[in-house]
């Protein structure tokens, strides 16, 4: 049975780091998830720009939307993110598409940008899914 939006956002509303942090689920899809971020002070550096574990936490929420909603079990096992410009907007947007899914491992790639258009990082995640108990 397909899940609505509402029902995935009640259901990682459990992932609070990134929630109380101001992430938010706006689309999902097949393997995909559109999940936005409001900037804020706090979610900037002593310099004004965004920081980057902001940035890290967006996508990765992103990811764990993506790899999960529709079949739960798949944790991050290496992930890498290149930071590529600075945000000059109010709202970062994150969206995380599964490249390859396989049995036991899965590839993301997740592109970051603000609401202007400006490209802010890109990532790449290689997801796991844990065996099932009793396997």
């Amino acid at each position: 049975m397909q899940k609505t939006l509402d029902e995935v956002r009640k259901l990682f509303k459990k992932d609070r780091f990134a929630t109380e942090s101001g992430a938010v689920i706006d689309e999902i899809g097949e393997r995909y998830a559109k999940c936005s971020l409001k900037l804020s002070d706090s979610h900037r550096n002593a310099l004004g720009a965004v920081m980057g574990g902001a940035i890290f936490t967006l996508a990765d929420f992103a990811f764990a939307v993506a790899a999960n909603w529709q079949d739960p079990g798949v944790v991050s096992l290496s992930s890498n993110i290149a930071y590529l410009g600075t945000a000059k907007g109010e709202k970062l947007t994150a969206r995380a598409q599964c490249i390859k899914n396989g049995r036991t491992t899965s590839y993301y790639n997740i592109d970051i940008a603000d609401e202007l258009g400006n490209q802010v990082a890109v990532m790449t995640v290689t997801g796991y899914r844990k065996p099932l108990a009793g396997h």
